[in-house]
């Protein structure tokens, strides 16, 4: 009886509650796709050959460039272009509102920003992208945070994201930026 009574508490408790189906509705795949369920995808442009793994959302109006990879519980808002041969690590989080005017944008979407990934980028398990663009050739570290403009390529990591070293010169390994790598409006300096 009391059993009873506690599951007909939840039924009540839930005839409050509009519950919406996760899923796959209204994306524009490309082919060779590969999506590993549950996730959730709406409104949304995946290339060709990519993969989603699963526990991921990409919300109306992302797309997503060929050869992409999407690691399980990252989340891809609205005004987030990603380009092709990416790589988006475990838990990764894109933001679209910078909370410019103190506080959230309440789905203004007047008020959020766009966020534009290169190609042949990769960004670390758990990194938060805010409003952004990076360009190609990067390598972002697990947990940093990116809060400026990319515009030089190479291996950035921290909180706030910095300019580490390049890809591939052996003198810069684990050196930290230098001065003068950023430019007066506060974004990387690209060589």
């Amino acid at each position: 009886m009391q059993e009873e009574s506690k599951t007909l508490s939840n039924v009540n408790a839930l005839s409050n509650v509009n519950i919406s189906a996760s899923g796959i509705v209204d994306v524009d795949f490309g082919v060779g796709n590969r999506v590993i369920m549950p996730v959730n995808l709406y409104g949304c442009k995946i290339g060709n050959h990519c993969f989603i793994g699963p526990f991921v959302e990409i919300q109306r109006g992302a797309v997503i460039g060929d050869h992409t990879k999407i690691q399980s519980h990252s989340f891809i808002c609205d005004l987030v272009e990603i380009g092709s041969h990416c790589f988006i690590g475990h838990g990764v989080m894109f933001v679209n509102d910078d909370f410019s005017s103190g506080g959230p944008a309440g789905g203004d979407r007047s008020r959020w920003r766009s966020t534009k990934i290169g190609d042949r980028v990769s960004i670390g398990s758990n990194a938060t992208i805010l409003p952004t663009t990076i360009c190609d050739n990067v390598v972002i570290g697990a947990g940093a945070v990116v809060t400026r403009n990319i515009e030089r390529p190479g291996v950035y990591a921290g909180n706030p994201a910095r300019w580490m070293r390049s890809h591939t010169d052996p003198a810069t390994r684990n050196s930290g930026a230098r001065n003068g790598d950023e430019t007066k409006d506060g974004n990387f300096r690209h060589d």
